[in-house]
């Protein structure tokens, strides 16, 4: 069968497979008129491959990605990939529209913790007093939860999907999704520095795309200018060009963006990285990469 330049043969090249980000910022979400061209929502990010639909993380952006979804009249089945519970991303879960609605159904993926599965951490975000409604009663798609840990590997349709513990406080789950011979790596809110980051390197080996956190600059990390960061999880863009250069992936994509970063600040961050990788660039809201 004949193969491209990639190596890949022609059926594989030919089933699609993109990216879209629908949520980019971190911590909190962060709107506003200083913010509109990167976009103010927290992480939620979509990858289809062939007739399958992929969605990583719940933040405020999958509010929009669900209004997408029930004006396009579907898809009515995806799954959902947890990468942690912090808030910043399941706070858009509540305003999921599709999942007060019969017709969908959702398998949710996340890792248990604290002794509690993915369904027991997500059901517990929506009680009161907190919230006024709750998962239990309002809740209507056809939800499935699975647990899931590091080193695990599924097989969903045409993508081959595998995780990997990341150093960041509670535990973080990073994925890489393979689809007709091209793969991204998703790997926000990851701190490097320990021994974890040999592991990052290997799971992102010649990804096609890795989608890394880059929240801060060496100097604020390292509380040169403002605060020190340090042990807070998070990464520099230093050390996300770092990890792109050893695992030799194709396109550094920076994500999780500082709330207090406005749109001019981003163009000054990614023009400076791009000092170090040209082909870089900053997650955008509502932008679709294709692989």
């Amino acid at each position: 069968m004949a193969e491209d330049e990639q190596g890949r043969t022609t059926a594989e090249a030919r089933v699609p497979f993109h990216v879209r980000f629908w949520g980019v910022r971190g911590s909190i979400p962060a709107p506003g008129p200083k913010t509109q061209r990167y976009g103010g929502n927290t992480p939620c990010v979509e990858v289809r491959c062939g007739d399958e639909l992929f969605i990583f993380d719940l933040g405020t952006g999958v509010r929009v990605l669900g209004e997408e979804l029930l004006a396009a009249g579907g898809p009515t089945r995806a799954s959902i990939f947890l990468s942690h519970y912090h808030y910043d991303h399941l706070q858009g879960l509540p305003f999921f529209t599709p999942i007060f609605i019969p017709r969908f159904a959702f398998t949710v993926y996340g890792a248990p913790r604290e002794g509690r599965s993915v369904k027991e951490v997500l059901s517990g975000q929506m009680v009161h007093p907190y919230f006024p409604v709750t998962a239990e009663d309002t809740f209507k798609a056809q939800l499935t939860y699975k647990d899931l840990g590091s080193g695990q590997q599924l097989e969903l349709g045409p993508a081959r999907i595998h995780t990997l513990d990341l150093n960041h406080p509670g535990g973080n789950l990073g994925y890489r999704v393979e689809c007709g011979g091209r793969s991204v790596v998703y790997a926000t809110d990851v701190e490097v520095g320990c021994e974890k980051d040999t592991e990052l390197v290997e799971f992102a080996r010649d990804a096609d795309m890795l989608i890394i956190d880059a929240m801060y600059t060496e100097d604020e990390y390292r509380g040169r200018k403002g605060s020190a960061k340090i042990g807070w999880g998070h990464s520099t863009w230093e050390s996300a060009v770092e990890t792109a250069n050893k695992s030799k992936v194709k396109k550094l994509v920076l994500f999780h963006h500082d709330p207090k970063r406005d749109d001019d600040a981003m163009d000054r961050f990614v023009e400076e990285v791009r000092k170090h990788r040209p082909e870089t660039i900053a997650a955008v809201e509502s932008e679709i990469l294709k692989l």
